[in-house]
């Protein structure tokens, strides 16, 4: 999930994404919590296009399967993607929904976790519950992808489509 802008409400008012970046480290900084609607589609099924995220500061230590948000050192933009390895003192990250990996991300990038997903204003919890370390090994295997595209209909049908 990242684009070179972000809508910071309906009228379409932008703010470039080093700039929303930096406004999320400064308040994830404070220990507070930072909430916004998110845009693309690499999280999919899990996290939708304009689902509201719930980030809050990083832990000491990302588990397996933690979806982090991070400046991605690549690409130099914010990020919102799923832990899929640890790597000495960096991880392995990747969108559920994206061919490739992120490559390794070091803790210092990491500016918060998500806590909370919710769709049409209904917390979702599918994604970051216990199943996330199931995810996390299917997507480094590269199975996740193709399982998921078996089983949307499914998920669709029990837990409502995307917008």
């Amino acid at each position: 999930m990242s684009s070179d802008y972000v809508v910071v409400n309906g009228a379409g008012q932008k703010i470039p994404n080093a700039v929303f970046a930096e406004l999320m480290a400064a308040v994830l900084a404070r220990g507070a919590p930072f909430r916004f609607q998110a845009s693309g589609w690499s999280m999919l099924p899990f996290i939708c296009d304009g689902d509201v995220i719930t980030l809050s500061p990083p832990p000491a230590r990302l588990r397996l399967g933690d979806v982090a948000a991070f400046v991605n050192p690549y690409t130099d933009r914010l990020t919102v993607h799923r832990v899929i390895a640890r790597q000495g003192a960096g991880y392995l990250i990747r969108g559920d929904n994206t061919p490739s990996q992120d490559g390794l991300i070091s803790h210092a990038a990491i500016l918060g976790c998500v806590t909370r997903v919710e769709r049409r204003g209904r917390a979702m919890r599918l994604g970051l519950g216990p199943e996330r370390l199931p995810i996390a090994v299917l997507s480094r295997c590269d199975w996740l992808i193709p399982g998921v595209a078996r089983l949307y209909p499914l998920y669709r049908f029990l837990f409502k489509r995307c917008k």
